[in-house]
């Protein structure tokens, strides 16, 4: 298949760095700004490809570091890549490994990568690794990284070229150079030092991409911490390569997260893609957009799912609180989704009393009817977004959602 992506920018904020456009890619187009849904293990927990792809999902992001150790990257190859493998038709992301590895090393128990094998990607009820007895199983060097599995000890290398080899052969659209992630706590001598390897780590992930010359596009990663002048230095000298875009990663304060994001838009080309890695708070949706973010990614709809917290748009609900056991109603009144739509007879189709039933006696349909309502709310509310930025009233959409939005 041949490389057949670009971007184009239809609409820019007047007052801020955000835009609505659309991203080409080989398996279709993404309009931006977008909500790239997380399925980790080549799947969507709880959820066919169909559901998904009904819920107006238009990407979906696979894990390097996951599909790498089981079922190997090699056999996604010989399936004819994640669209075949998985079955999902529409375009694919995945990320370079590197926030799962740095996890098991020195990031591990720290702030915002705490538990990645239970928490920051899909894997909650499955991980293996016992925060109690961990020791570091992520060694690294100027090179790349040695670290163990979490399934079963055995050790693996990763370096920047291994990483875009397994994502050659996973054959997603959109893919991500090798890079350190820090921990939160880090400091700025050691947050300076990871940000040399990274840079030197994303010229080697893209001469390796250019070497293997697939049809996939690789987005560089910008990281920093919370330092603007390294976040800046890093948007500058990643934004100077030939990356098809940008991926912005690292560990961001919640008070200053969209000060960091518009540090780095406001020195990447303008042309290209950018990526916020990992962030899904309804209130750092609006901001990471406002700040230049196209596309971002999180777990966050689904695994809160799975644990009965549901979205709606004045907030969180606990489906397990005592008052919905005798709750007729829908999830939200007013929302489109497959389960709070409305049966033939009026009624509707699955109440917050069933869903409560669900949960409590731990039947598998809770976690597929409540990611689904999920994963609705998410997708539909960046459209709402995208909509308001080519209707021009961005800033009063985001003002009248947020007054009623309670996290």
């Amino acid at each position: 298949m041949m490389k057949t992506f670009n971007f184009q920018i239809k609409k820019e904020l007047a007052n801020g760095l955000g835009r609505a456009g659309v991203i080409h890619t080989p398996h279709g187009d993404i309009e931006t700004p977008a909500f790239i849904v997380v399925g980790t293990k080549a799947t969507v927990k709880a959820l066919t490809p169909e559901q998904v792809s009904r819920l107006g999902v238009q990407a979906v992001l696979a894990n390097t570091y996951h599909l790498y150790l089981e079922p190997g990257d090699e056999l996604v190859a010989k399936a004819g890549g994640l669209q075949n493998f998985m079955n999902w038709h529409g375009p694919t992301f995945t990320d370079s490994g590197g926030f799962q590895v740095f996890s098991l090393g020195a990031a591990f128990g720290e702030g915002g990568l705490t538990k990645f094998a239970v928490g920051n990607t899909e894997t909650q009820n499955d991980g293996r690794v016992d925060d109690s007895n961990h020791a570091k199983l992520a060694q690294i060097d100027d090179d790349g990284v040695t670290f163990r599995s979490h399934l079963d000890g055995s050790e693996h290398r990763l370096t920047p070229e291994k990483s875009i080899q397994i994502q050659h052969n996973l054959g997603a659209d959109i893919i991500f150079a090798f890079d350190e992630c820090t921990a939160p706590s880090a400091d700025y001598d050691y947050q300076k030092k990871a940000l040399a390897r990274t840079h030197a780590w994303a010229e080697r992930s893209l001469a390796e991409h250019q070497k293997l010359d697939g049809p996939q596009s690789l987005f560089g990663i910008v990281q920093g911490g919370r330092h603007q002048d390294l976040r800046q230095e890093s948007a500058g000298f990643i934004g100077s390569l030939a990356f098809d875009g940008f991926g912005i990663g690292g560990s961001f304060d919640k008070d200053d997260m969209g000060t960091a994001v518009r540090w780095v838009c406001e020195n990447l080309p303008k042309d290209k893609p950018r990526h916020l890695l990992g962030i899904g708070a309804v209130e750092d949706i609006f901001t990471g957009i406002e700040n230049g973010a196209d596309t971002f990614d999180c777990v966050a709809p689904t695994r809160e799912a799975r644990n009965g917290s549901l979205y709606t748009a004045t907030g969180r609900i606990n489906i397990n609180n005592a008052q919905y056991r005798q709750d007729f109603g829908p999830i939200e009144d007013g929302c489109g989704c497959y389960v709070c739509s409305p049966r033939l007879d009026g009624g509707v189709k699955f109440s917050r009393s069933y869903l409560a039933h669900l949960f409590r006696s731990k039947e598998m349909l809770a976690a597929t009817l409540a990611s689904i309502h999920n994963l609705y709310f998410f997708v539909n509310l960046v459209k709402k977004i995208r909509q308001s930025i080519l209707d021009e009233n961005f800033a009063e959409f985001k003002q009248e959602f947020l007054t009623r939005y309670k996290n």
